[in-house]
């Protein structure tokens, strides 16, 4: 990790919300919010997730699972997610969140109007701006989680460190 935490401290909660409380605490709200008030299906939801966790290599977003009504995604879920172009597991629109998310975060200038025509064909616009949020969020906080080696100290729920 390259910022010293200060004994006592957990990282996440000192560096999002007392190092820069004005940007930090915002972000944390803003990265709450996409778990909070997504109408995205939970498959979808974490095909997406998971490919920018496998994208940025954060660790500890890798090992986390979303629940949502004591509802988690299967253990061979990130597995397929890797595979999202050839898995067996995926429906049309949990494919394209996998597929869209990769291109989002590595080639994003060659997103044309064959993508579009099939996000169009399978999400509504109001879908299209969500997942497109979340899928920022996850990149933009993962992606620094990552950088600042946060996410090697971080320890889930239930886990030890």
């Amino acid at each position: 990790m390259i910022i010293d935490i200060p004994e006592g401290k957990d990282p996440i909660g000192y560096v999002w919300g007392e190092m820069v409380p004005g940007i930090g605490l915002a972000a944390s709200n803003f990265s709450l919010s996409v778990y909070s008030h997504s109408t995205l299906g939970l498959r979808e939801f974490e095909a997406a997730r998971l490919k920018i966790a496998q994208v940025n290599g954060c660790i500890f977003c890798l090992d986390w699972r979303t629940e949502r009504d004591g509802q988690k995604v299967e253990p061979e879920f990130a597995d397929a997610v890797t595979n999202w172009r050839t898995t067996h597991r995926f429906d049309e629109r949990t494919r394209l969140a996998a597929e869209y998310a990769e291109r989002y975060a590595t080639d994003h200038h060659h997103l044309d109007d064959e993508f579009w025509d099939r996000m169009r064909a399978h999400y509504s616009q109001t879908e299209i701006v969500e997942l497109s949020m979340s899928i920022g969020s996850w990149l933009a906080f993962g992606r620094l989680n990552h950088v600042l080696g946060l996410d090697a100290v971080c320890v889930l729920p239930g886990h030890s460190s």
